[in-house]
């Protein structure tokens, strides 16, 4: 089984910047480039140290044919690991084993141990949790072979739960998700043992905020029920040494952070880890985050069509763009390239009836993003 990645020219015209933004040192503007569309709505990017490109299709509006795929090099998308784990279909739940296949797939990472995780929160539609369907899964990527699966119970992904972003340690010895469902919270997972544990779960800072609103090309951004944007902690950022971990809300303004010591220590009270959140700073609504290289922390800021930048004293823009619809999830290349998944949240018919259940999206790459100096 194949999907279709169109694949954009290396002298294609690329989106063209803001005047918001800011020139980097040789006068150029940042910019947004489309490597490849899709005919499905994307969310998740990883690139791995070898150059492959992975990309993951959650079944939110449509029973997506590939949840987690790869970048081949004639523009396809080819199922990974194999068919086999991309064969869940909702109409054949009562047949097929949701432990071994990918059901509703959120997220996906590299880490520096050569894996990909993949993150199934196991809610198609963000809806039901289909039993036995949430799961962390390790594929090494030397043999493109599954070699970790831990599975969530409903006491870590309980209905109504969705998890949906996850960073590794960088001793790939713990995995830190967000929920971003009903309850949110943070869910802390031993990778040597398989425990894990909700910690944050209804403080305040993985909830959404009442006081928020998302809005989309001005408007407030509602189903025709008149339900808006209710997604709690979301998108998640882990400093290079692994020391802090951040995150924030979708419908919330706040970036938070806490010491991931204390998200590990099992001795820690409810109450004392809360204790120890930081909050950070107060913006917009937000989503994917990523902290490169450099140590910058970039911000998908999604009612802004634009990717921002703290640097721990000053929030700037980095490129604005009206055409970026939804950015929302960043990966950094092994040259450092960062690419960035436009999933066009805005576009679905859950907030416009009449679109089709299958959204067309695409994956972009930041091109000369030199740290900006303007807001």
């Amino acid at each position: 089984m194949k999907d279709t990645a169109t694949p954009t020219a290396a002298d294609r015209v690329p989106l063209t910047a803001a005047p918001a933004s800011s020139a980097g040192d040789d006068g150029s503007l940042p910019h947004l480039r489309e490597i490849a569309s899709f005919g499905h709505q994307v969310t998740g990017v990883a690139v791995a140290a070898d150059g492959r490109i992975f990309v993951n299709f959650p079944r939110w509006t449509e029973d997506a044919p590939i949840s987690v795929g790869v970048l081949t090099p004639d523009g396809d998308v080819r199922p990974y690991p194999d068919d086999r784990w991309n064969g869940w279909r909702n109409a054949r739940r009562d047949e097929l084993n949701p432990q071994d296949r990918w059901v509703c797939v959120q997220a996906i990472l590299c880490d520096s141990q050569n894996n990909l995780w993949v993150l199934d929160p196991g809610a198609p539609a963000q809806a039901f949790v289909v039993p036995g369907a949430p799961k962390l899964v390790r594929i090494d990527l030397a043999t493109d072979s599954v070699v970790g699966c831990i599975a969530f119970t409903l006491e870590i992904a309980p209905q109504g739960s969705y998890l949906n972003d996850v960073r590794i340690s960088p001793d790939s010895r713990f995995a830190y998700i967000t929920d971003s469902g009903t309850r949110g919270a943070i869910v802390v997972v031993d990778l040597d043992t398989g425990q894990a544990r909700r910690v944050l779960d209804g403080h305040p800072s993985t909830q959404t905020d009442p006081g928020v609103t998302v809005h989309a090309g001005g408007a407030p951004l509602r189903r025709p029920d008149g339900r808006g944007v209710e997604f709690s902690a979301d998108g998640i950022a882990l400093t290079r040494d692994g020391l802090y971990l951040y995150w924030q809300a979708v419908k919330g303004k706040t970036l938070y952070r806490v010491p991931t010591e204390a998200l590990r220590d099992t001795a820690l009270a409810i109450d004392e880890v809360g204790n120890r959140v930081e909050k950070v700073l107060e913006h917009r609504p937000a989503d994917g985050l990523h902290i490169d290289r450099t140590g910058r922390l970039l911000i998908a800021a999604v009612e802004e069509h634009a990717v921002k930048v703290w640097d721990g004293a000053t929030l700037t823009t980095l490129l604005h763009e009206p055409g970026l619809r939804w950015p929302d999830t960043f990966a950094e290349g092994p040259d450092g390239t960062i690419y960035l998944t436009d999933s066009r949240i805005p576009e679905m018919n859950w907030f416009k009836p009449g679109h089709p259940d299958a959204l067309s999206s695409r994956l972009l790459i930041i091109a000369d993003a030199a740290p900006s100096a303007g807001g």
